[in-house]
């Protein structure tokens, strides 16, 4: 699709034109097969297509040939795809739903554009690269009613579903505050002075998507790109709707009120290897107000009560005790008082598969466990983790306006500009 065609349609869009069909859903019941796209086959994409073996792939589609071959040989008999708008304009009136697995910075407009068109949406973590992409996609999701899914595939793990359990009886009384992190040390990438032509095999505007253009970089793609601010959100983009997942479902959260943010000197243009913020969540009718803490690098915290965390990724502090827990562990401290305790009663229902459950939303059932509704406000949490970290400081932060009190800097970060023939009206 030309740009001009491109901007010709959001305008349309804006105004309130419908542009799709009223219902794409070409799945008529549960035991029919879904005909899905999929955006973006090679490294995550790959190992999510491993997971969509029981329906129809229809389409793929990818900016990179040698990357994506491997997805392709598997299914010769889909139609491939370099430009994911080509994609929508040959076959709206045969997908029933996408499933969107590229960089951080294209995750946006291929979404939205599927929504538009009545398609339902599996779409990888983190959502989306600016907290008005993630609250555009939550909300039009709503509004469009289709089926979506965020890839936080972990939401399935037993020992994640024993902590939120544990958590959510009241084993460890009131919880105050949480601490949750990603040990990892990973950012701050070399800085290649070489400067080489893109490969042939790789459509080097396509990748770029709405970003402003420049160079091909071979420290870009095809994975790097994640500790760019300007193509990924870093390890705590990578990480935290995982790791988050646990104290936003156990607890309820939803919007935090205030952040904060510290660490080493930020870079312009390269995200940290370590980083501490702060987030406060507001009382609710179930729930006194609580502290979520999130780190890249392992917390003081645990140095300070001689806890070891390997393994772990989040310690819940409540009025009766503490809770150390992990994707499959957990620990109720102090050990001497719960050393006779007794697990409780499973409360949660037994997942049926985290693609499955998607695919049955798409059919008519009931809401995937990550829909948007759920999962929007986990991943917009995670990336006002980042700009607290960013600006050094501490801002109020007015969820329903998208609105930051405190800090200008901030509140530039809500929302990055498109380049030229990729804006979009809502």
């Amino acid at each position: 699709m030309l740009r001009r065609d491109f901007l010709k349609t959001s305008a349309a869009i804006g105004a309130g034109v419908w542009l799709g069909t009223e219902s794409s859903a070409l799945a008529q019941s549960p035991n029919e097969k879904l005909n899905l796209a999929i955006i973006g086959v090679g490294g995550r994409g790959e190992q999510n297509l491993d997971n969509l073996t029981s329906q129809n792939i229809v389409a793929m589609c990818d900016v990179d040939e040698v990357r994506a071959a491997k997805s392709y040989a598997k299914f010769p008999k889909a139609k491939k795809f370099h430009d994911f708008r080509t994609l929508f304009d040959d076959m709206e009136t045969k997908i029933d739903g996408v499933v969107i697995s590229t960089p951080d910075h294209t995750h946006f407009h291929p979404a939205f554009w599927a929504m538009e068109r009545g398609k339902h949406v599996y779409l990888e973590k983190p959502m989306a690269h600016s907290l008005w992409e993630c609250r555009t996609l939550t909300e039009f999701a709503a509004k469009k009613k289709v089926a979506t899914q965020l890839g936080v595939q972990r939401h399935d793990l037993a020992g994640l579903r024993r902590a939120v359990e544990i958590i959510q009886s009241g084993t460890i009384g009131t919880i105050k505050a949480c601490h949750s992190w990603i040990d990892s040390g990973r950012g701050m990438p070399m800085v290649s002075a070489e400067k080489l032509p893109a490969p042939a095999t790789l459509k080097w505007d396509l990748w770029l998507g709405p970003v402003s253009e420049r160079p091909y970089r071979k420290g870009f793609a095809p994975y790097d790109w994640r500790f760019w601010w300007e193509f990924g959100t870093g390890e705590t983009g990578n990480w935290g709707c995982h790791i988050l997942d646990i104290p936003f479902w156990a607890l309820g959260l939803k919007y935090p009120t205030h952040v904060k943010g510290s660490g080493p000197e930020p870079d312009a243009d390269r995200t940290p290897k370590t980083m501490a913020t702060q987030l406060e969540f507001p009382a609710t009718d179930a729930r006194p107000a609580v502290t979520l803490h999130w780190y890249q690098g392992a917390p003081a915290i645990l140095k300070e009560l001689s806890l070891d965390g390997k393994n772990m990724n989040n310690l819940f502090i409540g009025t009766e005790g503490m809770l150390l827990c992990g994707f499959g562990g957990v620990k109720l401290l102090p050990e001497e008082k719960f050393k006779d305790f007794k697990t409780p009663k499973k409360t949660l229902p037994k997942p049926i598969g985290f693609y499955k459950e998607w695919f049955a939303a798409c059919k008519g059932g009931e809401p995937a466990s990550c829909q948007f509704d759920y999962s929007g406000p986990m991943a917009e949490t995670v990336l006002l983790a980042n700009i607290a970290y960013r600006i050094q400081g501490e801002f109020d932060w007015d969820a329903v306006n998208l609105k930051v009190k405190g800090s200008d800097a901030a509140q530039k970060m809500v929302h990055t500009a498109f380049r030229k023939g990729w804006e979009v009206k809502v």
